[in-house]
């Protein structure tokens, strides 16, 4: 059995780097625990990963951002649940546009051309209530 001295000093050796470990080793380590430079750590959760389905968007934009609400209108089409509302620069929308695009090109080019929803129909009135 290992005293509580020994122990508190085995797991000081774990966190910390040892100063006989040889240095190659030591800034190896030191590496393994830092991200890499111009990377970002994202945090989420298991049911942020899941993601959301969202049948309609609705966007608005005015001089200084763009804002995007990605909702689902349920299959009775009497009612929808708005998702998220997200606000982004017209830098950042621009840039989300051509993404998109780029995309949808390389899925095409993949899977064939995407086919829309036949327009003509009345357009839905969707408003916001709380």
């Amino acid at each position: 059995m290992i005293d509580k001295p020994e122990l508190k000093r085995k797991t000081r050796q774990k966190l910390r780097l040892s100063p006989t470990e040889p240095t190659k080793e030591r800034y190896k380590r030191m590496d393994e625990q830092r991200p890499v430079q111009g990377q970002v750590q994202i945090k989420a959760d298991e049911k942020e990963l899941q993601g959301e389905y969202s049948n309609l968007v609705m966007i608005h934009h005015n001089l200084e951002e763009f804002t995007m609400n990605f909702i689902y209108i349920f299959p009775n089409g009497g009612q929808g649940k708005l998702l998220k509302s997200m606000i982004l620069s017209p830098g950042h929308a621009k840039r989300i546009w051509r993404a998109m695009g780029e995309n949808i090109a390389r899925y095409e080019t993949q899977f064939g051309t995407i086919k829309e929803a036949p327009e003509g129909g009345p357009a839905p009135t969707v408003g916001f209530v709380q």
